[in-house]
């Protein structure tokens, strides 16, 4: 089996939803997360605080250099992942398809290099 991540895409800027909304999202991702639990393919999961809240760490002539901010300058940003085992590419996907619509978000898939493993 490989493992893929499936990392949950945000645009900054989109209306926050509703508290109603967020509690269906949450119920919906706690049952996506145990049909991943329930047939073997969950191996790790978590949700990120917003991409204002992130430090980006770099040495450079051996002296550590810290930023606020997230590392890329972009509109689209990380909001949470899983990290699947799947049999294949077309099993992530559906499974990326389920979590989407779990998390009312996009979701990438990208299989782990298996060479690093």
């Amino acid at each position: 089996m490989t493992q893929y991540l499936l990392s949950v895409w945000g645009v900054e800027g989109t209306p926050a939803p509703s508290d109603e909304e967020m509690a269906k999202m949450f119920k919906d991702v706690g049952v996506f997360n145990e049909k991943l639990r329930a047939q073997g393919s969950w191996v790790f999961a978590g949700g990120l605080h917003p991409a204002t809240t992130a430090t980006v760490v770099r040495v450079q002539d051996g002296e550590v250099l810290t930023t606020d901010g997230p590392f890329a300058e972009s509109k689209e940003q990380l909001g949470g992942f899983w990290v699947i085992s799947a049999p294949d590419l077309d099993a992530a996907l559906a499974l990326a398809a389920e979590g989407s619509v779990a998390c009312g978000a996009p979701v990438e898939v990208r299989p782990f290099d298996e060479a690093e493993a």
